[in-house]
């Protein structure tokens, strides 16, 4: 793997190039000063020193990333012997690139002895390998977190996905054990009657399983599940007494949601509120995009309702499901309402239209 990601590339030789830039403008000042004659030299010396330091700075940031995890005194154990092979390069490396330039130039070079150059330049090879550990460390010490953090978003997504579809789960076997209770009244009343509605239902059923394995679908695909069910509980209690009207506007039904949300709240409508009403039920469902958000409303309105007791003000099992479905999905994002709507209920949700 490369020591240095592409993407950082260029701004790693950028850098260099701007440091080396600076101290060849410091020292060329100097370098007049002192009766230089060839302005280059100052470029010369400052530049063949930050480039071999900075390809070394990418083997000490390798050498670190190699020692993580080690015990101290190993780690210890290879900066000292790495301390002294980092000033060694950098000095073989500096005046070799110096004589090869001042060969091709046709002009001298006469450095300080060797044992001089070796104790000027350890000096500042010590304090820049000790800085260089320290960058590295944090660089590694800030790659890991990233690492864990990607990890632990990865895990919650992995999390919510679980629960969606445990959540998605407790919704087959609610809305079918309804299903057939609501079909088993019909079944000596009318076999043949009951025999069309149990086909419906495993039609319905083999859609519904369909969509499931998907997690998430568009509301067109939701309201195509929908519009069964109700023409099935249609069949069940008759035109008459249970009226459908189902909307959506072309920008809302591309917009994507859970798979199965729609299906617990309008079950609740039609097994809930048609037993409360003597006359006809009408059961709507519409949904709305407004900008970057999806309305969606599910109510019904009934003429002459019996008098009974107030209703779950949470909605029964079908929308605890659906909230937490929701929250799991969107957190804060999603909104749910459920109350009083005229002569019935609504159940309003709002939530980010993706598309």
């Amino acid at each position: 793997m490369s020591l240095l990601p592409r993407r950082w590339r260029l701004p790693y030789f950028a850098v260099l190039g701007i440091i080396g830039l600076l101290l060849s403008i410091s020292a060329l000042q100097s370098y007049r000063l002192s009766g230089g004659t060839r302005p280059w030299e100052p470029f010369l010396w400052e530049f063949s020193s930050v480039v071999v330091i900075g390809a070394l700075a990418l083997g000490v940031h390798a050498l670190l990333g190699r020692l993580q995890g080690l015990p101290w005194p190993r780690q210890l154990a290879a900066h000292a012997l790495a301390m002294p092979l980092f000033s060694l390069l950098h000095v073989g490396g500096m005046f070799g690139l110096r004589f090869a330039v001042y060969g091709l130039a046709g002009v001298g070079y006469h450095p300080d002895d060797l044992a001089t150059v070796l104790v000027f330049e350890g000096g500042k090879d010590a304090v820049s390998y000790l800085s260089f550990c320290l960058i590295s460390r944090g660089v590694w010490m800030a790659q890991a977190a990233a690492a864990r953090a990607q990890e632990l978003d990865r895990a919650r997504r992995e999390l919510a996905e679980v629960r969606l579809a445990r959540l998605a789960d407790q919704v087959q076997p609610h809305f079918l054990f309804n299903t057939l209770n609501l079909i088993s009244s019909v079944m000596y009343e009318d076999v043949a009657r009951a025999d069309r509605l149990l086909c419906q239902l495993a039609d319905l059923l083999r859609q519904t399983l369909a969509a499931q394995q998907r997690v998430e679908h568009t509301v067109r695909e939701e309201l195509a599940l929908v519009q069964p069910f109700l023409a099935l509980m249609q069949a069940r209690f008759g035109p008459e007494r249970l009226v459908v009207q189902i909307e959506a506007d072309a920008a809302a039904a591309e917009c994507r949601l859970p798979a199965l949300l729609l299906l617990a709240p309008v079950e609740n409508a039609v097994k809930h509120d048609v037993a409360r009403h003597r006359g006809r039920v009408t059961v709507s469902v519409r949904a709305e995009r407004v900008g970057e958000r999806l309305k969606l409303i599910v109510s019904n309105q009934g003429d002459t309702p019996v008098p009974e007791s107030p209703p779950d003000p949470d909605g029964g099992f079908g929308l605890r499901n659906l909230r937490e479905r929701l929250a799991a999905r969107y957190g804060e994002a999603a909104r749910v309402e459920f109350g009083p709507s005229g002569p019935g209920m609504a159940l309003d949700l709002e939530l980010p239209c993706v598309c």
